[in-house]
């Protein structure tokens, strides 16, 4: 059997709970045809790059899945009739994460610190300091003088 990274986008109108079931639902129809989901992950609802029918966000869930390709098609076949899915994504990949996938992992806040150069001001690295008044050229300030004149 193959295995299967699987990316589902629900609507935002729904809720976690339906969400759930959603995935419960599609992780039946894959068990049905002879396949396993061993990892379910629940994302949480992001910001969407683009809007997808009239959605700007949406629910993010990832199943891991090891299944006979007639399975995964009959899944995502469910999947287009489904309303609340709004896009789907199955990738074909040689082995299955172990763990938490990268969305789910804890951002070290110590790394994200040092990253930026934190000066004697307090700001970041593409702080310049104060301006500097610039040297004025010659035709500049005759200019000036003769608009004061008028």
């Amino acid at each position: 059997m193959a295995l299967y990274e699987h990316v589902l986008l629900a609507r935002q109108d729904v809720s976690a709970q339906q969400v759930e079931a959603l995935v419960e639902q599609f992780k039946g129809i894959v068990e049905a045809n002879g396949g396993s989901v061993p990892k379910v992950e629940y994302w949480g609802v992001k910001s969407l790059g683009y809007r997808i029918k009239k959605n700007r966000k949406a629910h993010y869930s990832l199943l891991n899945i090891n299944a006979p390709a007639a399975a995964v098609a009959e899944m995502e076949r469910q999947m287009r009739i489904n309303e609340d899915v709004l896009r789907f994504m199955t990738i074909r990949v040689e082995e299955l994460e172990e763990g938490q996938s990268v969305m789910l992992q804890k951002r070290d806040r110590d790394e994200r610190s040092d990253r930026f150069d934190r000066g004697p001001g307090g700001g970041d690295r593409f702080d310049r300091g104060p301006r500097r008044e610039r040297p004025r050229r010659e035709d500049e300030a005759t200019t000036e003088a003769t608009a004061g004149e008028a």
